[in-house]
């Protein structure tokens, strides 16, 4: 558990990037030119079920340029996820540079009414070398 006392931070609460495709063949605006679609699985393996309230992505190009995305639910939704259940999507981010790694949290609240968050595991995005 986190030492965050506005957080929980339960260790069996957790996320997995499931994959991370390059989509080529996506209609991007030519500022942002390249698309990577990631597919991502919350998982509870908690015994509370948590509601998923927002998300916060950290994505830093390879300029070392810094983007934070925040905002409600996830894709439109605030799943509910039940102890042994877990919530998969997926969705996608637009580089302007041939690469970045992407990171950050899902911030939800327990049945309980105590506020959680879990940590989303940093990943890479690449273009593949043919296409750059």
């Amino acid at each position: 558990m986190s030492t965050n006392p506005d957080f929980l931070e339960p260790d069996d609460l957790r996320v997995t990037v499931d994959r991370v495709l390059y989509h080529a063949q996506a209609v991007t605006p030519p500022d942002r030119p390249h698309c990577f679609v990631y597919f991502i699985s919350i998982h509870n393996d908690t015994n509370l079920s948590v509601t998923v309230k927002g998300r916060k992505w950290v994505v830093t190009n390879d300029l070392g340029e810094i983007t934070v995305l925040e905002g409600d639910g996830v894709v439109g939704k605030f799943p509910n996820i039940e102890p042994g259940e877990k919530f998969s999507y997926n969705s996608f981010h637009l580089l302007d540079t041939n690469s970045a790694v992407a990171e950050g949290s899902y911030l939800g609240v327990d049945e309980r009414g105590r506020k959680v968050v879990t940590r989303i595991p940093r990943f890479k995005m690449t273009v593949p070398p043919m296409l750059c």
